[in-house]
């Protein structure tokens, strides 16, 4: 009796370390899914594209801008899942990530430059400008 007692909890148990780890997977892959479109390299490349005559960076700039958009990219993709999942906690967070960029970028850009760049937020969060990846 104590054996099958013994066996039905082990049973159990196991599914229940089973069901974890799939329930992990789960929202792994749903993460995954989310980001699936999101490929910072080639994102980072087109907002420079912008950025770098919008403006006028020096060839000094320019490498330091681009590490602060990559690193802010990468960031923004852990984060992305959440767009869909708890939207308010995916604005809490991008505003820390953007107030971030922003503080990185402040030590790079000139004055004017800061100001040119926070004018090239498009109104809306448009998927066909490649900025909207950083405002939004």
């Amino acid at each position: 009796m104590k054996k099958i007692i013994l066996a039905c909890l082990l049973l159990v148990g196991a599914s229940n370390v089973t069901k974890a780890q799939l329930g992990d997977l789960t929202k792994q892959a749903s993460s995954l899914a989310g980001t699936a479109g999101f490929d910072v390299k080639k994102l980072t490349s087109g907002i420079m594209g912008k950025l770098t005559p919008g403006l006028a960076l020096t060839a000094l700039q320019q490498p330091k801008v681009t590490e602060a958009v990559t690193g802010f990219l990468g960031k923004k993709a852990n984060i992305l899942g959440l767009l869909k999942s708890d939207p308010a906690k995916y604005a809490s967070q991008f505003g820390t990530l953007f107030n971030g960029l922003k503080g990185s970028l402040g030590g790079i850009l000139g004055k004017d430059q800061m100001t040119k760049f926070l004018g090239m937020k498009p109104a809306t969060n448009n998927p066909t400008n490649v900025l909207s990846n950083l405002f939004f």
